[in-house]
């Protein structure tokens, strides 16, 4: 009999630890990990009168390098790449403001210059950094301002890394790029897709909403093609009015 209870005891002793070791294992594998910021749109480049003229709220030394950002706090760490010609810079986030929805980003006319920007399509991509993480960064875009910056960032080095003749001529070919789209979301299902699209170009009066079909199981939704960010720029304020915030912009 004590030998039954044994057994009894040892087997939900056994089976409790089983029960245990599995949560904790459920719990490891479930942890989310934190989603870093990224985007791709245009720039709002600033200067002297951006502020009498109500761009943005706060006034700011257009001397400096100062980035600001509707949504990331001050000091967050982040990479501002121009897509065009891959070139770069490591910065942070100088303060929190507001400005208009159609820009991804706010800086001043020296970041502009360092990543040889087409100041009337500033198109850039934004990628927030891990804290404590190395930076890789390209050679030939390394400029003094941007060394200067990334000795200030909260990251632990930067690693350069050399241009291949691979990236040039992805640069190469860039260039023939012309259009902009507005992605504005993406679908399992494609009669999805195509019920939102006929209820946007409903609600904005607007035709040039287009749906691509990435694979079996996925249609994307986007607006486009523009040939500038004045002719994407309209679309864009329709659509923020009607609840899509954040879109993201991309070239084909």
């Amino acid at each position: 009999m004590n030998k039954n209870i044994l057994k009894a005891f040892v087997c939900f002793l056994s089976l409790f630890i089983f029960s245990c070791a599995g949560y904790e294992n459920t719990s490891t594998r479930n942890k989310i990990e934190r989603k870093y910021f990224s985007s791709k749109g245009f720039a709002l480049i600033y200067d002297i009168d951006s502020y009498e003229n109500g761009q943005i709220d706060k006034r700011f030394n257009t001397d400096n390098i100062l980035v600001i950002h509707n949504n990331l706090k001050t000091n967050t760490p982040i990479r501002i790449i121009n897509p065009i010609n891959s070139k770069e810079i490591l910065t942070k986030v100088f303060r929190k403001t507001s400005y208009s929805k159609v820009f991804t980003i706010g800086f001043n006319n020296e970041i502009a210059k360092i990543l040889d920007l087409d100041l009337d399509n500033p198109f850039v991509e934004i990628i927030e950094i891990k804290r404590n993480k190395t930076f890789v960064a390209k050679k030939s875009n390394i400029y003094d301002e941007e060394k200067n910056v990334a000795e200030k960032a909260p990251v632990d080095s930067v690693t350069v890394n050399i241009l291949s003749e691979t990236v040039s001529d992805n640069t190469s070919k860039s260039k023939k790029i012309k259009n902009f789209y507005l992605i504005i979301s993406d679908f399992y299902y494609l009669k999805t897709a195509n019920d939102l699209k006929n209820k946007l170009i409903k609600n904005t009066n607007n035709n040039n909403f287009n749906v691509i079909k990435l694979t079996e199981n996925k249609h994307r939704l986007v607006s486009g093609p523009f040939k500038n960010f004045n002719s994407l720029k309209n679309i864009y304020i329709s659509l923020n009015n009607l609840g899509f915030e954040d879109l993201n912009v991309y070239r084909k």
